[in-house]
């Protein structure tokens, strides 16, 4: 970060300044950005890891592809009690960074996370490295289906036509992920002015070693917790990622 910051700013007026003077942002999200909205995360004490679930199977093995094809009964109740959150609304962080695209900022998100909040808020352009939850297709015949149509099977959701299985489009356990999402996030990341990292502790990969392709100005982390890349950073926000967010507005 260049240092024509006036030293009597505080971290708070710093970070806006850098983001009222960057034409282009990338935002990379994780779980930490979504849990105001009521969405756990995945290893905090309360998160999905530590959630006990009603099979005796760890969640990092129910959320696997072989267990999917497996046992689709036991992963669809796992999946729809732990994963799916149909009512949660975007928070203000969520909103903050799509109004700032609709101000004209060039504001691209990367996103870990599966719960279509960024959309949801306004953002259009977002990258979604594991997929989401809001898309869903018939392994047999292609067929796509929306949320609802999931959480309305019974048991296991089946396609309308074929009776196919119909899976979520996201990115389980012994899956890859998809190959144009990462060239698209690695060149937003490569190009952008200003990398923001919100609400992940960056060790989920590959997703969290993309950060390494950053060759911008101003690298910025927003999380409770440390992270392995703080040394690195031009600021560092360990606290309540809303908190931040109302400190910029």
């Amino acid at each position: 970060m260049e240092k024509r910051h006036n030293i009597f700013m505080n971290k708070y007026e710093v970070l806006k300044e850098i983001i009222n003077e960057s034409n282009s942002i990338v935002v990379f999200t994780g779980a930490g950005i979504s849990t105001p909205s009521g969405i756990p995360d995945f290893r905090s004490a309360d998160g999905i890891y530590n959630q006990k679930a009603k099979v005796n199977y760890r969640p990092e093995e129910i959320i696997s592809h072989s267990f999917f094809m497996e046992h689709p009964d036991m992963f669809y109740e796992f999946y729809k009690e732990k994963m799916c959150y149909p009512n949660a609304k975007p928070n203000a962080a969520h909103k903050y960074f799509a109004d700032l695209e609709k101000k004209g900022k060039n504001v691209i998100v990367v996103t870990q996370n599966i719960d279509g909040l960024h959309q949801a808020a306004g953002s259009t352009k977002v990258y979604e490295l594991h997929g989401s939850i809001h898309r869903n297709y018939c392994e047999r015949c292609g067929r796509l289906f929306g949320l609802q149509y999931v959480l309305n099977a019974k048991d296991v959701p089946l396609c309308d036509k074929c009776k196919g299985l119909v899976k979520p489009d996201v990115v389980l356990y012994e899956e890859q992920l998809d190959e144009n999402t990462i060239h698209l996030s690695i060149s937003a990341i490569m190009t952008c002015e200003t990398l923001i990292i919100m609400g992940t502790s960056l060790t989920v990969y590959p997703a969290a070693g993309f950060i390494r392709y950053f060759r911008g100005k101003n690298l910025i982390v927003i999380n409770k917790q440390e992270t392995n890349y703080d040394n690195m950073c031009d600021l560092v926000f360990n606290e309540d990622i809303i908190k931040v967010i109302d400190n910029i507005k």
